[in-house]
């Protein structure tokens, strides 16, 4: 009984003490556990009265070491160096003079380092082989059973601290993918915001600076004849290099890390706003809604306005038109946009895969939505027309 609770106290402590020193060098952990055992093997031969008139026979000091010195390269050769400390602790009892040893410890660990780090076959013949030894090598049947209760124990604690180990591993493992794949998802997201941002900012000033150099072609004409008209030109000049200030640094705002209160992006309610400016530039912009008007995503609004002001600006550089027509149908799941003109429509001259119309068509497939764009059915001229499902607003 009192071998049993010493081993149960000693075999979980060597198991606590091998985690809180995974960060010490292997070999210093097994040199020092190596003197312990040897210490704690030794030490009978110190407390105990050897036969009067005669030490301890130096025969039992030569086993203990030869015993316990293989634990210092147990992690190496866990199997070998088993059988070298079995063989040893065998050859203890050849000779009479020498201490009882209550439990063999390096034998112990040993078949523990076995159980934790050795493939199955390995350990498994191993274990067998200890188990046979010890039943057919012990005399007495209580030191056999004693023996056996003990190895089976150290190799149970060797698996469960494998088991223990895999498990760990498999998590730190698995923490790292994740972080990995934040990272990913993390770089992935900036360059689509950084996309995004791009292709606002070409909406911005190709809107803005087509509406300026319309206009300001058109100044000097009716600066001569119409005096009042040329004045609201350059106004319409001046309000669209604001309008594009105001959304370019805010646009910029988004790059800085720093970046303070952001002013509000377009919304749909802005598109009367945007067809009042395309006056200036000399086209005349219909504006129109219908069907019930609901909230939506803030996206789903940036993307209407953008979609409506591309398409209106590519009217403006390409399409020679005098006439626009921006309307919005709400229908029950889906936002149409829809902008025609009367301009050249399917003449060659008109950008209809330029890099705004692409925009157009990326804006409404993010959304899950499509884009048509192509000549008129119904006259001449061309036609934008973008569906957007509708989402809820947040």
């Amino acid at each position: 009984m009192e071998a049993q609770l010493g081993v149960v106290s000693v075999l979980p402590f060597f198991t606590s003490v091998r985690a809180r020193l995974r960060s010490l060098p292997p070999l210093l952990v097994d040199t020092a556990l190596t003197v312990l055992v040897m210490v704690v093997e030794l030490w009978p031969f110190f407390t105990r009265d050897s036969p009067p008139g005669t030490p301890w026979h130096w025969w039992g000091y030569v086993v203990v070491i030869a015993s316990a010195l293989p634990l210092a390269w147990r992690r190496r050769m866990p199997a070998v160096m088993l059988l070298i400390s079995l063989i040893a602790t065998a050859c203890y009892d050849i000779v009479d003079n020498v201490p009882p040893q209550p439990i063999w410890y390096s034998g112990l660990i040993a078949m523990y380092t076995v159980a934790l780090h050795s493939p199955r076959p390995t350990r498994v013949i191993m274990l067998v082989a200890t188990l046979s030894g010890g039943i057919l090598l012990v005399g007495s049947s209580e030191t056999a059973l004693r023996g056996i209760v003990l190895f089976l124990a150290a190799y149970a604690i060797g698996r469960a601290s494998a088991t223990s180990r895999a498990y760990a591993a498999a998590l730190e493992e698995r923490a790292a993918t994740l972080e990995h794949e934040r990272k990913v998802e993390a770089e992935r997201a900036a360059e689509r915001e950084r996309a995004r941002i791009a292709r606002d900012m070409h909406d911005i000033l190709a809107h803005a600076v087509s509406l300026m150099v319309v206009q300001a072609e058109a100044g000097p004409v009716v600066v001569r004849s119409n005096p009042a008209r040329a004045e609201a030109t350059f106004d319409a000049i001046a309000s669209a290099g604001r309008d594009a200030m105001v959304q370019l640094r805010r646009m910029l705002s988004a790059l800085k890390d720093d970046a303070g209160p952001r002013a509000p992006q377009p919304t749909i309610g802005d598109l009367a706003r945007l067809s009042d400016q395309m006056a200036g530039a000399g086209l005349d912009v219909t504006y129109s809604a219908s069907g019930r008007p609901r909230p939506v995503l803030p996206d789903v609004e940036v993307a209407a306005y953008r979609v409506a002001q591309e398409a209106l600006t590519n009217i403006v550089k390409h399409a020679g038109a005098t006439q626009a027509d921006v309307r919005l149908l709400w229908q029950d799941d889906m936002l149409v946009i829809s902008v025609t003109d009367d301009g050249r429509g399917s003449d060659s001259s008109f950008p209809a895969s330029g890099n705004g119309l692409i925009g157009i068509r990326e804006r409404a497939a993010a959304f899950g939505g499509s884009a048509t764009i192509g000549p008129r059915p119904d006259g001449p001229g061309f036609q934008v027309l973008v569906r957007l499902p509708l989402g809820v607003a947040a």
